[in-house]
């Protein structure tokens, strides 16, 4: 049985009656892994006929798209890269009009429209600016999936009301659809289908069986023959197979195929790198820091637990891990060692972070003073924005996952429990919102069954910083109980001025924020919590501004002296 997606193709495209071509479609099948963290994609563009550089366009468009598009991280989702893709290759076109002689008149100018088809294990995705069309051929019924962006001025005037480099901004239409073996899918310009009935064109698919070239250059044919007078272009997608497992391979191949590693002695050899010495150990992985005999550098070198061999779900995120780390690159976020070395066994080798847990600083300092526990969280959160970044979620920020090297510096460690936007698409059904990271410091709406998004890890971020600065948890031990919204909203944010008096008031309030039970009530940005750590709020300083006689009572009462003394003047003036 097959594991991986695989399509049959076809496509065709005749300028028709007209001079040019102004239509430009293509398409990549990529090979593997490709295959599988971005999937296939199939592009048609259509210039508008009042422009004479439209064709410029629309080729641009196409080919920049399936340029940009599998050059974005493999841990974005679908959407987010294409969207990314779109718009950067928008504002360029509508800079181009811009800058030309057209640039009041953009029906003259770099305008086209663009209608995208990326199929990703199971499910299509369908992005759409204007009127070519994407259809599904199922049986022999043709659905329109797209909606034409086009307004009727008359019974025959029409025009264009999205287009890509139409306006600076663009508002892309959306869709995703499952599909199934035998699913077929239609791209069409309008010089297609304003001259063929659905159940002609289903018809023909049909009669062309495995030729899908052929299909296309029929539907052409048949539209010339009909009347169309504008470009004309077709391309015909069939689904022939779809993962059979639509869990994640790609990350977890390591985890099927490599054996695990053998608990290791000092002196032991394991694929070039000797043994020094266990560094940590837990019923989940042993890390002992080792030699690479290579480079003579200190690494690091995680193995699973032996516990963990008949546990598939715990394997699957070890190999995570390491999927992770060679995406990652920031000085907060530890890195990689040797990623591309042949492995004999499961494992992970990173670059050895000579330093102490955070948990281990925070029992050697207790009480640190503000300053220093804004630059450790300013250190963490530059560590999480670059998982943000690539559209991760760490899930399990806590103090033992975060190292303080000899130089003071917080690197992040332990990424087991990332959750990844776009390996999350390969899966049939989305992961359980159960917390996969440590209880205590995960955010109440992961005890309700929600995904994790970016905001749970600021919740994180939080709860570290409030332990940091206070030596306590700001709920205590009630956030893991939680079971229902009503327990939820019951949680009482416990103010950190209660166990350190010296903290100013609205550090405090910053605190409450990032760590309210409600995600959509925390910060938007993680750059917003970090402001308000180092000075108070537009919103504080509006609650608590203090009278103008506090603020300057010499002023006031001289103020207040003249205002007396312009009265008595006046008094005296209109006495009679």
């Amino acid at each position: 049985m097959t594991i991986q997606l695989s399509v049959t193709t076809g496509q065709h495209s005749d300028k028709g009656q007209k001079p040019v071509n102004q239509d430009f479609h293509g398409l990549i099948i990529p090979e593997d892994p490709q295959l599988r963290s971005k999937g296939v994609v199939v592009a048609i563009a259509d210039g508008i006929s009042s422009s004479n550089v439209s064709q410029i366009a629309s080729e641009s468009a196409v080919a920049g798209f399936l340029s940009d598009y599998y050059s974005t991280p493999d841990s974005w989702s679908v959407k987010q890269s294409a969207q990314r893709v779109l718009r950067a290759n928008n504002a360029w076109l509508h800079a181009q009009t811009r800058q030309s002689r057209y640039r009041y008149d953009q029906d003259r100018g770099y305008v086209c429209t663009l209608s995208l088809l990326i199929l990703k294990s199971a499910t299509a995705h369908i992005f759409h600016v204007g009127d070519a069309r994407i259809y599904r051929l199922q049986g022999m019924a043709l659905e329109q999936l797209t909606t034409d962006h086009r307004v009727w001025l008359s019974r025959d005037d029409s025009c264009l009301n999205r287009a890509m480099g139409l306006n600076s901004h663009l508002d892309i239409d959306y869709l995703t659809v499952p599909v199934w073996p035998g699913d077929t899918f239609v791209l069409a310009t309008d010089g297609v289908y304003e001259h063929l009935q659905e159940n002609s064109m289903a018809g023909i698919i049909r009669e062309s069986g495995d030729d899908l070239d052929s299909a296309a250059r029929q539907l052409i044919a048949t539209a010339l023959a009909n009347g169309s007078e504008d470009n004309l272009s077709v391309q015909i997608v069939r689904v022939d197979s779809i993962p059979a497992n639509k869990s994640n391979e790609e990350i977890t191949r390591d985890a099927q195929q490599l054996p695990l590693a053998p608990e290791l002695v000092p002196g032991q050899l394991l694929d070039g790198y000797r043994t020094l010495r266990q560094i940590h150990s837990s019923s989940r992985s042993h890390v002992y820091l080792a030699v690479d005999h290579a480079s003579n550098q200190q690494v690091a070198l995680k193995v699973p637990a032996m516990e963990m061999q008949q546990d598939p779900g715990a394997l699957d995120h070890f190999a995570t891990e390491q999927w992770v780390a060679q995406r990652i690159n920031s000085p907060h976020v530890v890195r990689p060692f040797a990623p591309e070395r042949q492995r004999s066994c499961l494992y992970l080798a990173t670059e050895y972070v000579q330093g102490i847990s955070l948990k281990q600083w925070l029992q050697d300092n207790p009480g640190p003073d503000l300053e220093t526990v804004r630059q450790f969280v300013e250190q963490i959160a530059r560590g999480l924005r670059a998982f943000h970044r690539l559209e991760m979620v760490h899930q399990d920020l806590k103090p033992e996952n975060i190292l303080i090297d000899s130089q003071g510096t917080a690197v992040l460690i332990d990424f087991g429990a990332t959750r990844i936007a776009g390996l999350q698409e390969l899966q049939e059904h989305d992961e359980p919102g159960w917390p996969r990271g440590a209880a205590l410091y995960s955010a109440p709406e992961t005890f309700l069954g929600e995904p994790a998004g970016w905001q749970a890890d600021q919740f994180s971020l939080g709860v570290i910083t409030y332990q940091l600065l206070t030596g306590q948890l700001p709920y205590g031990t009630r956030v893991p109980g939680i079971r229902n919204q009503s327990q939820l909203r019951k949680l009482s944010y416990n103010p950190a001025r209660l166990y350190r008096d010296d903290l100013p008031d609205w550090v405090d309030e910053a605190l409450a924020r990032a760590l309210h039970p409600e995600p959509h009530k925390r910060y938007p940005a993680l750059s917003e919590f970090l402001f308000d750590l180092r000075q108070p709020s537009h919103h504080w300083n509006q609650q608590h501004r203090k009278p103008l006689i506090e603020r300057h009572p010499v002023g006031f009462w001289q103020g207040l002296s003249a205002l007396l003394l312009l009265a008595l003047m006046m008094s005296f003036a209109y006495r009679p």
